[in-house]
């Protein structure tokens, strides 16, 4: 089922369910039961907000061994991970704002993203997934001549619009074998499989919710494939996910 935020013609915050281009309207006791109204809109006349409001964004590093090769990186014994800003997030079809006065390459990295609908706080890995609300996708824009620079990440991966996720959550999806890709301008640039993983998705929240405790909205971004690269202005950069969708932005 795909959830969605969006903001109808009257410039209301509402939530529905996705199904083809129509979404129902539904009452929603956010990540709990939910009444759906009679209320419906074409996808196209409204405007797609990111689907939820995370208290954070935890990413994962080097998650693909291919990517970690073309970083000329070691695979990690252990998550690498790193937090962008709430901040930096903006929706589907949103821009991302090119920070020319600090940075000479911007990249894309398509990502998949678990959100979290559950406190979750020293998981472990056989009961991870009864913590999960859903997933979206996730573009983990990144400066990368800046993060070659700092010690670490917070630079480069934390200006603002560098985290776009959506367009929608979709809570009836196996993780483990789904493919991702990334389009740059139509052209694809990045194509993998999650069943690359190198830390899988309950091995991820095991881990990360033994060092801080994930909130209900809270994201996951699982790391990136092979195939990175950089944007400029006026390119449009889409993350495709099996099961989910497309994810599309623009750089400005």
């Amino acid at each position: 089922m795909k959830h969605i935020r969006y903001e109808d013609k009257n410039q209301n915050e509402k939530y529905g369910i996705l199904e083809d281009d129509i979404i129902t309207e539904i009452d929603w006791d956010l990540f709990g039961d939910y009444m759906p109204t009679d209320t419906t809109h074409n996808i196209n006349d409204v405007k797609i907000l990111p689907p939820c409001t995370p208290t954070k964004i935890v990413c994962v590093g080097l998650n693909y061994k291919d990517h970690a090769e073309e970083m000329n990186s070691n695979p990690p014994e252990d998550p690498k991970l790193f937090i962008k800003p709430n901040t930096a997030i903006i929706g589907h079809e949103d821009t991302i704002i090119y920070p020319d006065h600090m940075s000479s390459r911007v990249d894309y990295e398509g990502e998949l993203a678990v959100v979290m609908g559950k406190r979750a706080k020293r998981v472990g890995e056989d009961e991870a997934l009864d913590y999960v609300f859903g997933y979206t996708c996730l573009n983990d824009v990144t400066a990368r001549d800046l993060t070659a620079k700092d010690i670490q990440y917070t630079r480069g991966k934390g200006f603002d619009t560098f985290a776009p996720f959506g367009p929608v959550i979709e809570t009836e999806l196996d993780p483990s074998n789904l493919d991702i890709a990334t389009y740059l301008n139509g052209e694809i640039k990045q194509s993998s499989n999650t069943s690359m993983l190198l830390f899988n998705v309950s091995q991820l929240i095991s881990f990360i919710s033994n060092v801080m405790t994930l909130m209900p909205g809270d994201i996951i971004s699982t790391g990136t494939p092979s195939g990175i690269g950089p944007m400029k202005k006026g390119d449009k950069v889409e993350v495709h996910i099996e099961g989910i969708g497309i994810l599309r932005n623009y750089i400005g």
